[in-house]
């Protein structure tokens, strides 16, 4: 079974949360008055602007990788695979040492560590720039820093991965223009980590929020995001999302 995740340091949530658990029903939502903490920015209104600046076709190249972190791993995994073009959505840990990359050790916030995604795409049918206009729209909060919703501590910061330096011109632009064109009321404080190895997460991880939507923390936290990726993108949205599978974690 999975380890209790770090809550926020709010007693109301924490006891609300608990509640939860004992009724075991998203209509619990409705029975606590509790609203729904939509962590992605743009909930209830607009995705922000595409970026202006975006990777070059390559005609010979059939798949490319990019790594982000922004919050728990779950809902991240969880709305990357309902976006067509993706391949595959692996959650693990990025940041840190091979040694470390282990949830419970991860989880005390002194690894460097983040839980983070490995989303393989098709360059054909989305861009980086794609990718990272959802992540900015749909999948968390980037004003939030080191936490997310009821998550915090490092391992839940806001970052991005990437794998080259034409994915990091690209990040550091699309920050920049994001910045310039006020499309947060507070400042973005993701980082742009390069040169960082990413490590699959234990099994139980993947697949988390399709294989657990009744878990409270899912239907407070992350459903509602899968359902901004789908009201904000709807052009991207897959009804069916692309599972782990043994070859993909590796």
């Amino acid at each position: 079974m999975p380890q209790p995740r770090n809550r926020s340091s709010k007693p109301c949530l924490n006891q609300r949360l608990g509640a939860f658990l004992l009724l075991g029903s998203v209509a619990a939502v409705a029975v606590l008055g509790l609203s729904v903490d939509h962590s992605s920015a743009a909930a209830g209104t607009s995705a922000v602007p595409a970026a202006v600046v975006d990777e070059k076709a390559k005609p010979d190249t059939m798949s490319e990788t990019a790594v982000l972190a922004g919050g728990c791993f779950w809902g991240v995994q969880g709305v990357f695979q309902h976006v067509d073009g993706v391949i595959s959505a692996v959650s693990g840990y990025t940041g840190g040492e091979k040694s470390t990359a282990e949830y419970e050790t991860v989880s005390s916030g002194t690894t460097g560590h983040a839980e983070s995604v490995k989303i393989t795409y098709d360059p054909h049918k989305i861009s980086y720039g794609r990718i990272l206009q959802i992540y900015f729209s749909a999948v968390h909060n980037p004003t939030e820093l080191n936490r997310q919703g009821p998550d915090f501590g490092t391992q839940y910061r806001s970052a991005i991965f990437p794998t080259d330096a034409e994915q990091a011109a690209i990040a550091k632009s699309y920050i920049a223009q994001l910045t310039e064109t006020k499309s947060f009321s507070s400042p973005i404080v993701t980082s742009i980590e390069p040169d960082k190895v990413f490590y699959p997460a234990e099994g139980y991880h993947q697949d988390y929020l399709t294989l657990h939507p009744n878990q409270p923390y899912i239907a407070i936290n992350d459903l509602p995001k899968v359902h901004d990726l789908q009201r904000l993108f709807p052009e991207l949205y897959r009804e069916n999302p692309v599972l782990v599978s043994a070859k993909a974690i590796n």
